[in-house]
């Protein structure tokens, strides 16, 4: 079963995924909200790391920016977030 069927069973009302396939790999879960559709959670960090392979830095996160978290598509629309390494 790939990520996207195994979110499905998650959130069986649907969700909404980024268009890419390549971008798979950067989701960490299914984001729960009060009264609110289930969304997926995507890594901020693993998008941009994607994105450089095709990209600088820059432009990635520039890209990532603009047409990615700056593009709201309704209620289902993806969370992005930061993941913060815990020291010690």
């Amino acid at each position: 079963m790939d990520i996207r069927e195994e979110i499905l069973d998650i959130a069986p009302d649907g969700v909404l995924f980024l268009e890419t396939p390549d971008f798979d790999s950067a989701i960490i879960g299914v984001a729960s909200r009060f009264g609110k559709d289930d969304v997926v959670a995507y890594d901020i960090g693993k998008i941009i790391n994607i994105l450089m392979r095709y990209m600088s830095e820059l432009d990635a996160v520039e890209y990532f920016e603009y047409n990615i978290i700056g593009s709201y598509v309704g209620e289902k629309t993806p969370v992005f977030i930061t993941l913060i390494e815990k020291k010690g």
